[in-house]
């Protein structure tokens, strides 16, 4: 079973907490706070610029659930897409903001390995995020949930789509920083390309370092200051990478004997980290440590990481050449 984020919320209880609290206009509230977008951004800040309206989507099968919305497969002007519904309808002030900083973020993205943002549902009934859809799901779930076994050079390839999206989010300016990811949150389109999505719990990085006390997200990939409520930058998603490369080498779920609590305790208090396989390849070994170094600033830029990766995909790729040209 695929862990969720620690602040796990029913749909019943979404409206208890809403009932009373029906916002008078939902375009007011979103209109008030559309200077979020960053200064000097020519882009449309206002969420009007990407709206689409609730009647034009066609909802089909679900294809995932989170903490605070439902993503179906949709059709919008004939196209499949991914439409991410958030629950209830009548929204809390904090729901709202959620809402506007992941769109006011994915507006702004473009890159092959960052999902494709392609407007935004606001009627007071109903808000939904809408994007590209990847007939292949998780990453997760291709790892975890389907009966085959990717390639190692696959599996690489992964891990330098996940490094190059990264890098391309914490180069914007100013630089976005994702705090939550983990496998669940990348997405995997037909020709296995992979993309990073789910921007809810992301933020800009400004001056200061990134308080993150929000309790929000999944322990099993999370970094040690994270755990420990302690302010974070950008080094916080290089440690989740860690753990991602780990799964990709070993087709394991981590931690996934201990409950969330547990992990806070063992990863952001003991200090200790997930077992690397004996027979793992020492150069993968190695990434994947100085990804999980205690010390925030010790640990590689995605632009290293894409360099010591790409070395790896080359390496593979040439032993596959030379066992062809010898058999």
């Amino acid at each position: 079973m695929e862990p969720e984020a620690t602040t796990m919320v029913t749909g019943d209880e979404v409206q208890k907490q809403q009932e009373g609290s029906q916002l008078p206009s939902l375009r007011e509230s979103i209109d008030k706070h559309e200077s979020l977008s960053s200064k000097g951004d020519n882009e449309p800040n206002s969420v009007s610029e990407c709206e689409i309206h609730w009647e034009e989507l066609q909802l089909r099968e679900q294809i995932g659930q989170g903490s605070y919305a439902i993503v179906y497969h949709g059709i919008w002007n004939g196209s499949d897409v991914a439409a991410k519904v958030y629950f209830g309808n009548g929204y809390t002030e904090e729901t709202l903001q959620d809402y506007r900083k992941e769109i006011d973020i994915m507006k702004r993205l473009r890159h092959p390995n960052v999902l494709l943002f392609m407007g935004a549902v606001y009627s007071p009934e109903r808000l939904a995020i809408v994007t590209e859809l990847l007939p292949r799901g998780s990453l997760f779930k291709n790892l975890h949930r389907n009966n085959q076994t990717l390639d190692i050079r696959r599996r690489l390839r992964m891990a330098l789509d996940v490094a190059k999206g990264m890098n391309y989010l914490h180069h914007r300016n100013p630089p976005i920083v994702h705090r939550d990811l983990k496998s669940s949150n990348l997405l995997v389109d037909k020709n296995w390309t992979v993309k990073v999505g789910d921007f809810g719990l992301s933020r800009l990085k400004d001056a200061t370092l990134l308080n993150t006390k929000s309790g929000r997200g999944t322990p099993q990939w999370m970094a040690p200051e994270v755990l420990r409520n302690e302010p974070s930058n950008e080094k916080s998603d290089v440690f989740s990478f860690g753990v991602i490369l780990w799964e990709l080498m070993t087709h394991s779920i981590p931690w996934k004997n201990l409950n969330s609590l547990q992990v806070v305790g063992v990863v952001g208090f003991v200090d200790r980290r997930l077992d690397l396989p004996d027979d793992l390849d020492p150069y993968v070994a190695s990434i994947i440590n100085d990804c999980w170094r205690s010390d925030p600033e010790q640990r590689p830029s995605f632009e290293e990481l894409i360099q010591r990766t790409l070395f790896l995909v080359n390496r593979v790729t040439a032993v596959s050449i030379r066992r062809i040209a010898e058999s």
